[in-house]
């Protein structure tokens, strides 16, 4: 049962229980629907290239190992401008940076329907990261404004359940497209998805100039009274985090936590990368090991289950962990059973117990995410979070340059997922351990706010 007590900041009308679940609502219902439906193209757009490979990779011809060089370099420009992107968010203001990123990144997204070669494709993948960089950190950083911490850990989960929901709705729109609108306009299938998945992101970003607001007090759909509650809230505690943790840029980006921190998502983020861009090919391989055949619309139904299971999972997990308090533990199990469950699954023998496990592991995995994304929040504050959460995000995106080149290289080298399996639990195992060595830094709870009061929103 969630206790509830007055939280910090005045209460000009009503009691303080009455003014928080009021201008959470508010806030909830306000942000989170058109922040999710962003992360969710976000994520769209930058993984439906797995499903542009069933037929993309012939009229380019492309390797396993082009295909994942491809898929990486979309975090070579993505790596480089993360902390100077965030930073400049917390410069300029949400609304204008989060609407230029998502017009760039959608008219580059659509731009990748007319490349007509692989070095083409190279370059638009290595654009696309530039044009995103900034976008989930910057997220993450636009929460901190609006939330305390106390209802954070859960309405970050409902933010991040576009990701999981972005592969489990978005693999059966990619493979239809591809599979029925080949032909639309003169173009193949692969171009039309690429096509019709980039433009909607521009048009949310032109949305997002007018809809998003910088802070609380600038909120003219909140009351006055709403406002000041809010900002006071707020500001508090950002005051309390300076106290104890580290505010400037420079601090954040030597601290070591913060590094951990990068490794741990590193780990967490190996997997998921691994699995986003190569399950539908592990998925079409079953024609090869279990003489199963399934069309391109099948596989995406097929790869969207253990993303399904793995939003309810992420949505269940994180309320658990805002209603018990706990954080660490709560990202090292689902970790832990993520790196084990991984490399299991090429060992079964079937189609269904091969996704059965791998839905395990997804589940795994996106369990960790939201509860990971507090961690960081706890011991940062103003510019320091800027760009010690860019920071984290920076080596955590660099797993997404490394996974899946190196799982499309050990597919070419040795024929079979496996190898590159293997290597997915080895990367994620390494994440458990050092957030075991982080757990007396950090804390099993919540380190800087044990005595913060909690409310329901």
């Amino acid at each position: 049962m969630t206790s509830r007590t007055h939280l910090a900041g005045p209460h000009p009308s009503g009691s303080g229980d009455e003014m928080a679940d009021r201008v959470m609502r508010k806030v909830a219902f306000r942000l989170i629907p058109f922040l999710g439906v962003a992360y969710f193209l976000n994520y769209i757009d930058r993984t439906n290239i797995s499903f542009a490979k069933l037929t993309m990779s012939e009229d380019l011809g492309l390797t396993e190992s082009m295909y994942g060089l491809a898929s990486g370099l979309f975090f070579a420009g993505y790596i480089l401008l993360e902390v100077p992107s965030n930073l400049a968010l917390h410069k300029f203001g949400a609304r204008r940076w989060i609407a230029r990123i998502l017009v760039s990144w959608g008219l580059v997204a659509a731009l990748m329907a007319f490349v007509p070669n692989a070095g083409s494709l190279y370059v638009l993948r290595i654009l696309l990261g530039i044009a995103e960089a900034g976008f989930f950190p910057g997220i993450m950083l636009y929460l901190m404004f609006w939330f305390p911490r106390a209802v954070r850990v859960r309405l970050v989960g409902v933010f991040m359940v576009a990701l999981p929901l972005s592969s489990a709705l978005g693999s059966p729109i990619s493979a239809t497209i591809i599979q029925h609108m080949d032909g639309f306009l003169g173009l193949e299938g692969w171009r039309v998805m690429f096509l019709m998945e980039g433009i909607p992101t521009v048009l949310l970003g032109i949305v997002a100039w007018f809809y998003l607001t910088d802070r609380p007090k600038d909120a003219a759909w909140l009351t006055a009274d709403e406002r000041t509650w809010l900002d006071a809230r707020i500001t508090a505690e950002h005051e309390q985090t300076a106290d104890s943790g580290h505010v400037s840029v420079r601090s954040s980006l030597r601290n070591g936590t913060v590094w951990a921190l990068g490794l741990v998502y590193f780990g967490i983020g190996y997997g998921l990368f691994a699995i986003s861009f190569f399950l539908p090919t592990i998925v079409a391989g079953f024609a090869e090991t279990f003489d199963t055949t399934f069309s391109i619309a099948q596989n995406g139904l097929i790869v969207a289950v253990p993303f399904t299971l793995g939003a309810i999972a992420l949505l269940l997990w994180s309320r658990h962990s805002e209603r018990t308090g706990e954080r660490i533990w709560h990202v090292i199990i689902p970790t832990a059973v993520a790196a084990v469950s991984i490399p299991i699954a090429m060992y079964m023998d079937s189609p269904l117990a091969t996704m059965a496990v791998i839905s395990v592991t997804a589940i795994g995995i996106f369990s960790a995410l939201p509860v990971f994304w507090y961690l960081p929040t706890t011991f940062l504050s103003g510019a320091g979070a800027a760009a010690g959460i860019a920071l984290v995000n920076t080596i955590g995106a660099s797993a997404g340059l490394v996974a899946p080149w190196l799982t499309g290289r050990l597919l070419d080298v040795t024929g079979s997922s496996r190898a590159g399996l293997w290597v997915v639990g080895i990367m994620m195992g390494m994440a458990v351990v050092v957030l075991l060595a982080l757990r007396q830094r950090l804390g099993s709870s919540d380190p800087v706010a044990e005595d913060a009061e909690r409310i329901d929103a």
